[in-house]
């Protein structure tokens, strides 16, 4: 049976063609893989499907029967029993877990609404998925791995039996990857059908059935049988890719970050960061390891500025900057890359040539305002450099794919002139193979031209590669330090994996 039928589906905006005639079978009980590079029209392709968008031309079916492209729409799609995990979360902040879960389908006992029930329910869905999830927590108290969680629970507790997924794995630690997948495999192991949207070709290859591969909106290859991560990368960028990270051994200079028994509270107040001390020298990366919610994501507010601390120092060249603005650490050489593109690296309404010199006007001033042209010619340069697609400086951040909203944030922060610190919150998170690639080049590049960088990253593989120096994080402490020979040895990555569960002996 057919989970998921399309058949030359086309979709413009404006003169752009995010999908060209492209055709999907999706098998019930199987799951299949769409991937590509970043704007190749993934996305676009499974909100047509889903109901989010309409498409220009085409013809979809869901579980065998066709449905009006016309009046097709999300609420139609979950009666059918299809449901999607956006890559951007769709949650109310200031609402808790079950009330987030539960919106448009609201319990009732009587005349009013029954939230307990729905939250005992929810309880039950999470333990029986392995999601550790409080019902009764605010979403805007949640860290970015958690409200991953809250959107898988949102869908399942609809009762679907198809789940599209984009990018589900994109903020998720390794571990919960493969709790993720052992999920996902009971799932279909009891006849669910899984659409999964990912770049983490080494995930494909250990659970896709079949692959679907797409380029520049059109489908490129169909892949079955025993997959292969380097014929799906070479699929997908139309060339080999260079699937480790060419470095020659650091050579550190001189301190630029130092911290000394720094303190940073939380969420509620609660301690995040607890004496934390190091210091990260010109021309090495050091990395941060750490299971999602363990304080890297304060430690990287404290040292960039935009959270107070409780105590201890922060120092950017010898200089205290503990209580500085965020312009003033950009002045000192600080270039900061955040983990949730979004709500901290973009203004979404804002165009993408606007989006390039956030934080950075004064490069592009005159005394009578911005100098548009300048403007105009950095934005050129940095679509051409970082290939952000589409290539048009005056669409507005929100219209682009996520991982080409995460090329603007890098080509923003890794051209700031002066850059003496490069502070990088999940740099390569939710692009493809290709930009990891290009990105992971840059940040030696920034390396190796005399910057600081401080990684944090939920990749051990990116972590391994790019690192210099690992600190791992538990609990808001340092807890263990790799060095580069340490890193080099195959017990590395058990080494870092037990210490971020706090096992250290």
């Amino acid at each position: 049976m057919k989970a998921l039928e399309l058949r030359n589906v086309t979709k413009r905006f404006g003169a752009v063609e995010a999908n060209k005639h492209v055709s999907l079978t999706v098998e019930a009980g199987t799951v299949h893989a769409v991937v590509g590079e970043n704007g190749a029209g993934k996305s676009t392709l499974m909100h047509v499907a889903y109901g989010h968008a309409r498409c220009d031309e085409g013809r979809i079916f869901l579980k065998g029967e066709e449905v009006s492209p016309a009046r097709h729409s999300p609420a139609e799609s979950i009666r059918r029993g299809v449901g999607m995990v956006h890559q951007h979360f769709m949650l109310i902040g200031p609402m808790t877990v079950a009330e987030n879960v539960a919106l448009g389908r609201e319990p009732r006992r009587g005349l009013r609404l029954d939230l307990e029930t729905a939250a005992d329910e929810l309880r039950q869905l999470a333990a029986k998925f392995g999601f550790d999830v409080d019902p009764d927590a605010r979403i805007e108290d949640l860290s970015v791995g958690e409200q991953q969680r809250v959107e898988i629970l949102k869908v399942l507790w609809r009762g679907v039996d198809v789940l599209i997924l984009d990018e589900p794995t994109a903020v998720l630690t390794p571990a919960e990857v493969r709790d993720l997948f052992g999920v996902l495999r009971k799932l279909v192991a009891d006849g669910m059908t899984v659409v999964l949207i990912t770049h983490k070709l080494d995930e494909v290859v250990e659970i896709a059935d079949r692959v679907t591969v797409m380029r520049r909106g059109e489908v490129v290859a169909e892949l079955t049988g025993t997959l292969d991560v380097g014929a799906i990368a070479t699929a997908m960028i139309g060339r080999p890719v260079l699937m480790q990270v060419d470095k020659r051994p650091a050579s550190p200079g001189a301190a630029v970050l130092s911290l000394q028994r720094l303190r940073v509270r939380g969420r509620r107040g609660a301690a995040a960061v607890r004496d934390v001390s190091f210091e990260i020298r010109a021309g090495e990366v050091v990395a941060i390891a750490g299971v999602v919610g363990n304080g890297q994501s304060e430690l990287v507010e404290a040292i960039t500025g935009v959270r107070p601390i409780v105590g201890g120092t922060v120092a950017l060249r010898g200089v205290d900057v503990s209580r500085a603005p965020v312009d003033r650490r950009h002045r000192g050489g600080l270039s900061h890359i955040p983990e949730d593109r979004q709500a901290r690296g973009l203004v979404l309404e804002f165009s993408v040539a606007e989006n390039l010199i956030l934080g950075r006007a004064r490069e592009h001033g005159t005394p009578f305002g911005l100098d548009l042209a300048s403007v105009g010619a950095n934005a050129e340069t940095a679509i051409r450099e970082f290939d952000i697609r589409p290539a048009d400086a005056d669409a507005p951040a929100r219209a682009l794919s996520g991982g080409n909203q995460q090329k603007v944030v890098v080509a923003r922060e890794l051209t700031r002139p002066g850059m003496t610190l490069l502070v990088c919150g999940q740099p390569t998170r939710g692009v493809d193979i290709g930009a990891i690639e290009m990105i992971h080049e840059r940040l030696i590049a920034a390396r190796d031209a005399g910057a600081a960088v401080l990684l944090v990253s939920a990749e051990l593989s990116e972590i391994r590669a790019l690192a210099d120096r690992v600190l791992v994080m538990y609990r808001g402490k340092i807890v263990d330090q790799l060095d580069a020979s340490q890193l080099a040895l195959d017990s590395a990555l058990e080494r870092m994996g037990r210490g971020m569960l706090g096992v250290t002996a």
